[in-house]
């Protein structure tokens, strides 16, 4: 949520696609998705990208051939954060930037060290200003659409990766250890040095986990 395509720029994995969440519900944004996207794809998400991912795999498994989840949450929202999302939305209504949003939200975005660099504050302040007031808001609406996934987990049957980081606060690693438990052969990595947007922190180690998962390495519960 309220990230740009500039979240994977440093991953560079070659030939890809990087789709903005753009509908307001679960259901539109995963019919968008299929449709604009290859018949048949290893499929990435963080945060709100991966709940997208999930709904996905969940009404085409057929389409995925392998899914990455990091830093999510596979609960049904609660109370809340859909007062929470309401109360962003209103804001976003009466003048608010997305990059005042985000700013607000620094500090469960970045670790204690990425704070400090300004770099990547700066990073994360432009995804905002890229993804826009109106992109924001139809976010915040798909968020309140989201369903409990967990249920269905236990179905996937591709090759599923899971990250999680060390200083998430939002997306805690014991929140990961469940949802790999609950997919029949997930593998787990933990990131040690990042918060919750890691490919912005530690995109190197973050891209060198999911390549070698991509080529069929084992890497189950290793810490990075």
């Amino acid at each position: 949520m309220n990230c740009s395509t500039s979240l994977w720029a440093d991953l560079n994995f070659g030939r890809s696609v990087t789709p903005l969440l753009t509908e307001p519900t679960l259901e539109a944004q995963v019919t968008r998705l299929l449709d604009e996207l290859p018949h048949r794809f290893s499929l990435a998400g963080l945060s709100l990208g991966a709940i997208v991912a999930m709904a996905l795999i969940r009404t085409a498994p057929e389409r995925v051939s392998r899914l990455c989840l990091l830093s999510t949450n596979p609960y049904a929202p609660t109370p809340a954060q859909r007062t929470s999302w309401l109360q962003q939305r209103n804001r976003l209504a009466s003048g608010s930037t997305a990059r005042e949003l985000q700013a607000e939200l620094l500090p469960v975005l970045l670790s204690p060290e990425a704070q400090a660099r300004m770099e990547i504050v700066d990073a994360t302040l432009a995804m905002a200003d890229e993804v826009g007031e109106d992109f924001l808001d139809a976010q915040l609406q798909l968020q309140a659409t989201r369903i409990d996934e967990r249920h269905q987990l236990g179905g996937i049957r591709c090759p599923v990766l899971v990250v999680a980081a060390r200083h998430d606060t939002l997306c805690s690693v014991e929140r990961h250890r469940e949802i790999q438990a609950l997919i029949d052969g997930a593998e787990l990595v933990v990131l040690e040095k990042a918060g919750h947007l890691s490919p912005l922190e530690v995109p190197q180690d973050l891209a060198r986990y999911i390549e070698a998962w991509l080529a069929g390495q084992r890497l189950l519960n290793r810490p990075s």
